[in-house]
């Protein structure tokens, strides 16, 4: 028998007709194999990454697991991250990372230029209100800049359409779903049955130069966008795990501004011109360590809460183990000291 360990993570328990007043029975069938022990099958054994170095994340960062698409909760125990190729998953999704490390991923950054900005910090960032006739002034010149044929036009109701080129420049890698077939009807069906079953995904590396045109209208906001993005790629991960930036090009410096959720990129390319010095559209992961809570549902903000309270827990048993042992070997040292 293998002596390696089974860890099993339990789904959300909805307590039976059965079990006690205030208790909830566990089910086996509530209960999902992570990392399995006792192989009958070889065949199906995953077959782990190789070259990851794997290390605890920093205290910023604020992601979602590269493996299963979940969020990493906690304080102390932020999850691992890979030090080459940034990896970055639950400390109980470490076994069954089955992606290569690719090594550090030169994306074609200019670190020595590049300045990353607030939102609210320079004022020319700042995008006046365009009156209807200053609007189609705007499209006027915009397509008589253009050297292709992905103009604006404007719409009766006052809206704009056209295009907007967004660049993928992603570290880590993102998830699509998996091709592999359920192994019988009978799982087929369970799987669609159950809310809480764990969809197949498989994980890639994104090519350095992915670059993609969407046809967006003027009210188009930037979250928008990126859940577009993801649905042309086919990726399953979290929209909240990505953040879209604008890049621009001023006095030898490159300028790099995130976001916000509500701000419609159309609109700053309809300012900007057509130019891509003057502004350009970056896809990237969002690494920026601070977290939107108010993105949250209410129960993924309750499990929050409990997450919290069994690391404090845990933590706190940890410092007072620390120093009882310390205290321990002070004592122990001061008896063996002869009186006097």
């Amino acid at each position: 028998m293998s002596a390696e360990p089974e860890l099993i993570e339990l789904r959300e328990l909805a307590p039976t007709r059965r079990a006690g007043p205030g208790r909830t029975r566990l089910e086996r069938a509530n209960a999902l194999r992570i990392a399995p022990g006792t192989a009958r099958n070889p065949a199906r054994q995953p077959v782990l990454g190789r070259g990851h170095r794997f290390q605890p994340a920093g205290p910023t960062t604020h992601t979602w697991c590269d493996l299963c698409g979940d969020f990493i909760w906690g304080v102390v125990r932020k999850g691992l991250q890979c030090a080459h190729c940034k990896f970055t998953c639950h400390y109980r999704c470490r076994a069954l990372v089955c992606l290569d490390c690719c090594g550090p991923r030169d994306l074609g950054w200019e670190p020595a230029l590049e300045r990353d900005t607030n939102v609210d910090e320079p004022v020319e960032w700042e995008t006046p209100d365009l009156s209807q006739a200053e609007i189609e002034q705007k499209i006027k010149e915009y397509n008589g800049q253009i050297n292709s044929n992905l103009f604006m036009s404007l719409n009766k109701d006052g809206s704009y359409t056209g295009f907007i080129k967004v660049q993928l420049k992603l570290v880590r890698p993102v998830s699509v779903p998996s091709s592999k077939k359920p192994s019988t009807l009978q799982d087929a069906r369970r799987g669609l049955g159950r809310s809480t079953a764990v969809k197949r995904r498989t994980s890639f590396y994104l090519p350095k130069d992915a670059v993609k045109h969407l046809h967006v209208l003027s009210r188009t906001r930037a979250r928008e966008v990126i859940e577009a993005l993801l649905r042309k790629f086919l990726v399953v991960d979290d929209p909240r795990k990505f953040a879209l930036f604008e890049r621009a090009e001023r006095h030898g410096q490159v300028y790099l501004r995130k976001l916000s959720d509500d701000e419609q990129p159309l609109r700053l390319r309809l300012l900007a011109g057509p130019s891509e010095k003057a502004l350009s559209f970056v896809l990237k992961e969002n690494d920026s360590g601070e977290v939107n809570w108010d993105a949250f549902s209410l129960p993924e903000l309750h499990n929050f809460l409990r997450i919290l309270q069994r690391e404090e827990e845990e933590h706190l048993r940890q410092i007072v183990q620390k120093y009882s042992h310390c205290r321990q070997k002070i004592q122990e040292a001061l008896h063996a000291c002869p009186l006097g």
